[in-house]
């Protein structure tokens, strides 16, 4: 476990002096739940903290870059960058689900291809880093990660379209359209989760979650392409 956690240091380019918050910005719930052992607790409480300081480094990354764009814009823009999809994305360019703490459950759903925790874990682990060694820190993981798209703003999709993915991979095999069953709503009015399942001819190919039913259907629309990808290679 150490080497892994050295590697990811390296990807981050910080080493951490406590290794616990970064253990525990990498902890996944069903993990301490599977395991029954508290540990240091798992990433949502950093998550929150996270949030909160990657939108204060992005405005001013923005501020700094874009010196003739007003209040609508800049916002507009760190909403983009913010967002479930480009957090998801910068997350992969860190290989982030290899170093992910799943439980059984998570792991044979491809919980390391979510977006949802992907996007989690990055704002975990900023403020892992925040917490470890300052804001100066901090700043220098988001410039290393956002500063070729806060640069190229004509680069950061809204985010990919699954469900029309995958509605295109099922008429190419002549099968019906898939229809997305809504699971579970959880949470209070103002921070509402929905889990989302797809299903083909009854039988279910994927499920999501997202903190919108868009989101969550995509999510879900996500896994069941990573699903026919593994069957797919299993069988080629």
């Amino acid at each position: 476990m150490d080497s892994k956690l050295q590697q990811l240091e390296q990807l981050l380019g910080h080493s951490f002096a406590d290794r616990a918050l970064l253990l525990q910005a990498l902890t996944h719930p069903s993990f301490l739940h599977e395991s029954g052992q508290p540990g240091n607790g798992d990433y949502q409480r950093l998550e929150f903290l996270g949030d909160s300081i990657l939108g204060m480094l992005l405005a001013e990354q923005l501020f700094r870059h874009y010196p003739d764009w007003d209040e609508g814009a800049l916002s507009q823009f760190r909403s983009r960058l913010a967002g479930q999809d480009a957090l998801a994305d910068r997350a992969r360019t860190l290989n982030l689900g290899d170093f992910i703490l799943l439980g059984r459950g998570e792991r044979q759903s491809a919980g390391r291809a979510k977006d949802s925790i992907l996007a989690d874990v990055l704002e975990a682990l900023l403020a892992a880093v925040y917490l470890d060694a300052g804001l100066d820190a901090a700043r220098a993981l988001v410039v290393r990660l956002f500063s070729g798209l806060v640069a190229a703003p004509q680069d950061v999709k809204l985010g990919r379209d699954f469900k029309s993915q995958l509605q295109e991979l099922f008429s190419a095999c002549g099968a019906c359209s898939p229809e997305y069953k809504l699971l579970e709503e959880s949470g209070p009015p103002h921070d509402r989760l929905y889990h989302f399942q797809v299903l083909l001819e009854g039988r279910p190919v994927g499920q999501g979650q997202g903190k919108s039913k868009k989101l969550a259907q995509q999510a879900a629309a996500a896994q069941a392409l990573e699903n026919v990808r593994i069957v797919e290679g299993r069988i080629g």
